[in-house]
C-alpha cells in the first residue's frame, strides 16, 4: 500500500457537489492499494501515520503526533498512486488492486485508524472527487508499506 500524507489545517472532499468529508487540522491520506497488498499492509500504513511527529511542539520542532494535536485524518482513495508511466505516456493501472479487493482494504484502513482513536473522515471509493486542502507547511510524507522493515529469519 502507498499513503501520500499531507499535513493540513482543513480539508474537504467532494462528490456531485456535495461534501462528504471534512476535516480540521490533521491530515489528507492519499491511499493506494496494490494487487497482492494484505491486512497487514494496512496496519503497518495505519500505525506509522498515527505516529508520525510532524506536528510542532512549543519550541517550533516536528515533535506531535496527530492525538496529541487532536487532529482528524481524511482518507481519500487513490489507486492512481500505482500508475506505471515507464512505456509511454498514457499511465497503466495493472499494479492497483482490483476495486473489491482495494475497497475491502482501504476500509479496514480507515477503521484501523479509528481503532487508535483517530477522527477519521473518508471519500467515496470508487467516485470522482474534489479534494481542497490547505497544505500546512508544506509537509508531505511518501510512505509505503513494501518498505517495512520484516522480520529477519535467522
Amino acid at each position: 500500500m502507498r499513503a501520500v500524507v499531507q499535513r493540513v489545517s482543513e480539508a474537504r472532499v467532494v462528490v456531485d457537489g456535495q461534501s462528504v468529508g471534512q476535516i480540521g487540522v490533521g491530515f489528507v491520506v492519499l491511499l493506494g492499494v496494490r494487487r497482492g497488498d494484505a491486512l497487514e499492509d494496512a496496519a503497518y500504513l495505519a500505525r506509522k501515520i498515527a505516529g508520525l511527529r510532524v506536528f510542532s511542539d512549543g519550541e517550533g520542532k516536528l515533535n506531535l503526533s496527530l492525538a496529541e494535536v487532536g487532529g482528524e485524518v481524511l482518507v481519500v482513495s487513490q489507486f492512481t498512486l500505482y500508475a506505471d508511466t515507464r512505456r509511454g505516456n498514457r499511465p497503466g493501472f495493472s499494479e492497483a488492486a482490483a476495486p473489491d479487493e482495494g475497497k475491502r482494504l482501504y476500509e479496514q484502513f480507515c477503521n484501523l485508524l479509528a481503532a487508535q482513536g483517530l477522527h477519521v473522515e473518508t471519500g467515496v471509493f470508487q467516485a470522482h472527487m474534489q479534494v481542497y486542502l490547505v497544505n500546512d507547511g508544506p509537509v508531505t510524507i511518501l510512505l509505503d508499506s513494501s518498505e517495512r522493515q520484516r522480520p529477519t529469519r535467522g
